[in-house]
């Protein structure tokens, strides 16, 4: 609120402005936070809620970098406009363009749109130079030859058909330990003897993921076997396997092991920054193939241990779960203090896979998280959702996030695959517990902080929506 008010006052940034005078959520994202507000070196304004100073020191330093912002949209209009003179179709342009444009204001000032129209061609030149022909618009001309087509579909068989699926034996103890010595080394604890190199010696990743191609739920699966379907990286009961695929959209990419290759190959391009680092076009679709009929869809080992404990620790993950009864705290924007649930609902919350039934989980390193993730205020409000859906608030902005809260391991098992599949492109392997902690424990936090931001804007449209009808705000 306080950043939008003081965005409304500036002039000469409608190129970095929403439709209703606000900034665009990539100008936060890329521009304001990290190069104007900086809230590392400014923790005042890092709170979701400012105090009075805070608020004070965000309006300042928003005031300060109005000129060079002003610039930035003049940038950013230029480079639009050469962009379609160009012909230039990759990518996103506020996602490509608005860092350069803070960096071309702050170094050359406004521009002018006839003297610096070659600085705008050269900059994108630049930009785009460093996809090196690896662009999406090049795989989607890859892939669409029929020939070819053919000719990876059978490559995808063969490699199918070709997977090891012996019986393996439980690796669920070693996991488990390697956890709590991953947690336990980083809260200063004495460190359990487990080392991951050990599991990696072992195979203890290969034959985990050789057991998700067996391991259907409901058939001799206990309710802690991390099975493919149950942790949401398929909608099937067994994974498939993958086609090449037509096209691929970020907005409409299917499950981690239900991705086409197009849709893998996709995503590695979009995530890459400097895309002449990596290997050409086929390359990667050969490359991909081999992947995504490798156990846990990995070719490193040590990548497939660590997707072998996130699995174990997702299934272990309970936000609104049995837990100790929260203080007093209002949840701004829903009216509700989190402090009122009554302690008969909150034992009746339910538990997820991995519940002791007594607040805790089995592993040190569930129990961090748990911890962390149960104090979250729209956790709290969405815990009296699940126990009391005749609630009024069960219809409103939270009820998404009190759903996907029911089923925690899913989003976490999701978006761990996706950082480890972007390690295995690059061939990042995991070297040690306290690396794998910090993969195991940022991704925690990723999706923490997704859904406060997921909570903020349907806060928001909340309150745009009542501002624009009235005799709705006071009838809620």
């Amino acid at each position: 609120m306080v950043l939008d008010e003081v965005w409304r006052r500036l002039d000469g940034v409608e190129a970095l402005s929403g439709p209703h005078g606000g900034p665009l959520r990539r100008t936060v994202k890329l521009v304001l936070d990290p190069l104007v507000i900086r809230p590392m070196q400014h923790p005042e304004c890092a709170g979701s809620i400012l105090g009075a100073d805070g608020a004070v020191l965000l309006a300042t330093r928003i005031h300060a970098a109005a000129d060079v912002l002003r610039a930035t949209a003049a940038w950013f209009t230029l480079l639009k406009q050469t962009r379609r003179s160009l012909r230039i179709t990759e990518g996103n342009a506020q996602d490509i363009y608005f860092q350069r444009c803070f960096e071309l204001a702050t170094m050359q000032g406004t521009p002018d749109p006839v003297r610096d129209r070659t600085a705008a061609e050269a900059a994108l030149l630049e930009i785009h130079n460093l996809t090196a022909g690896r662009t999406t618009q090049a795989l989607k001309g890859y892939l669409a030859d029929p020939i070819r087509a053919q000719e990876l579909t059978e490559l995808i068989h063969t490699a199918w058909r070709r997977r090891p699926l012996t019986p393996t034996p439980d690796h669920t103890v070693a996991l488990t330990d390697l956890l709590n010595a991953c947690a336990a080394n980083r809260l200063g604890e004495s460190d359990p003897d487990v080392e991951l190199d050990d599991l990696v010696a072992a195979h203890v990743g290969t034959h985990t993921g050789i057991a998700l191609w067996r391991q259907r739920n409901g058939e001799g699966a206990s309710e802690l076997a991390p099975t493919a379907h149950r942790l949401g990286l398929t909608a099937h009961h067994l994974p498939d396997p993958p086609r090449v695929g037509e096209s691929a959209s970020k907005s409409s990419l299917g499950l981690p092991f239900d991705r086409t290759i197009h849709e893998r190959v996709f995503t590695v391009l979009q995530a890459t920054g400097e895309r002449a680092e990596l290997p050409p076009i086929s390359e990667l679709v050969a490359a991909e193939i081999a992947r995504s009929c490798a156990p846990w869809a990995l070719l490193d080992e040590s990548l497939r241990v660590a997707a072998a404990a996130g699995a174990v620790l997702a299934l272990q993950l309970r936000p609104i779960g049995p837990a100790a009864a929260p203080r007093a705290t209002v949840v701004h924007g829903f009216g509700t203090h989190a402090g009122s649930i009554h302690a008969a609902e909150v034992a009746a919350a339910p538990a997820g896979p991995g519940s002791d039934g007594a607040g805790g989980c089995g592993t040190a390193a569930a129990r961090v998280i748990n911890g962390r993730w149960q104090r979250e205020a729209y956790v709290l409000q969405a815990r009296r959702m699940v126990v009391r859906e005749d609630a009024p608030e069960a219809s409103g902005p939270l009820a998404g996030i009190a759903a996907e809260l029911r089923v925690p391991w899913r989003p976490y098992a999701r978006r761990l695959w996706v950082r480890l599949h972007g390690r295995d492109v690059r061939e990042v392997p995991v070297y040690g517990s306290e690396e794998l902690w910090d993969l195991l424990d940022g991704v925690a936090r990723s999706v923490i902080l997704d859904h406060r931001m997921r909570v903020k804007r349907a806060l928001a449209a909340t309150a745009v929506a009542a501002e624009l009808d009235p005799m709705e705000s006071r009838a809620g």
